[in-house]
């Protein structure tokens, strides 16, 4: 059975989705880890949802992109004595451009932080969850790992494709002790993603009802790992394109996708 005041870790917290899971998991009474690169906005949001939740909020800033960060703050949860219940498995972005017009430590900054990252956190925090019978895990994954990989953001797609398999073995193994594990795949979220990618304005191109608010896709993320949802899509439109990318045969799709893509990629 789940605490009376549950333990959750977000990453990423500091914007977007990470930030509006934070907002409706202390909506929810919940105490909360925030961990991101942006420690100035870690203490800002923390204040806030002190002041307006009366929940307690502890601030680990940390750049996931280093090797040892994930070892390093599970000691850091470990001496405070901080058990956590709910892993929001939520930092990314996303790297513009052809894959070999980066350089390597680029992409495996990025492999860092969206793959062994949110893994290891996962395999660190998941033996305390299973010993007290209860916990949620919540792994941000995307629409993307669904659809045909385009030409650009090589990597995205299948980091994201990661996190769906990643998730579904993980949800298996656990919850029969009581650990349930979501995939949460959202669309085109309006956050400051495409900010940092330097394509908001070719993606302002695309209608409004493709677009989903944080809020929203954070509101129905927490709804699906408490209802033992192991996949799951938010959104009319992403659960249409996700059909439709899977009934279509490759060819066609992987097409239709590099057709639409080159309509809003950059480099």
């Amino acid at each position: 059975m789940p605490i009376t005041r549950p333990l959750s870790l977000v990453t990423g917290a500091s914007a977007g989705i990470g930030a509006a899971f934070a907002h409706a998991l202390a909506e929810r009474g919940h105490d909360l880890v925030l961990v991101a690169r942006r420690a100035e906005r870690l203490h800002a949001l923390a204040a806030v949802l002190r002041e307006s939740r009366g929940i307690d909020v502890t601030v680990l800033p940390c750049d996931l992109a280093l090797r040892e960060a994930p070892q390093r703050l599970c000691m850091e949860l470990a001496e405070r004595g901080l058990a956590v219940d709910w892993l929001v498995n939520n930092a990314g972005y996303g790297v513009p451009g052809s894959f070999v017009g980066n350089d390597w430590r680029t992409h495996e900054d990025f492999l860092q932080v969206l793959l062994v990252a949110p893994t290891e956190l996962a395999w660190r925090l998941l033996p305390g969850m299973r010993e007290r019978g209860y916990g949620r895990i919540v792994n941000v994954a995307s629409l993307a790992g669904f659809v045909p990989g385009t030409a650009g953001h090589t990597l995205y797609a299948a980091a994201k494709a990661y996190m769906i398999k990643f998730s579904q073995s993980l949800a298996l193994e656990n919850r029969a002790a009581g650990v349930n594990v979501c995939a949460l795949c959202p669309g085109f979220t309006r956050s400051e993603f495409h900010d940092v990618t330097g394509t908001r304005a070719i993606m302002n191109r695309l209608p409004a009802f493709m677009w989903l608010d944080a809020a929203e896709v954070a509101r129905q993320g927490i709804a699906a790992v408490e209802q033992g949802r192991i996949v799951y899509v938010p959104g009319r439109v992403n659960r249409l394109i996700k059909a439709l990318a899977e009934a279509l045969p490759d060819r066609l799709a992987l097409w239709l996708g590099s057709r639409q893509a080159r309509r809003y990629r950059r480099g």
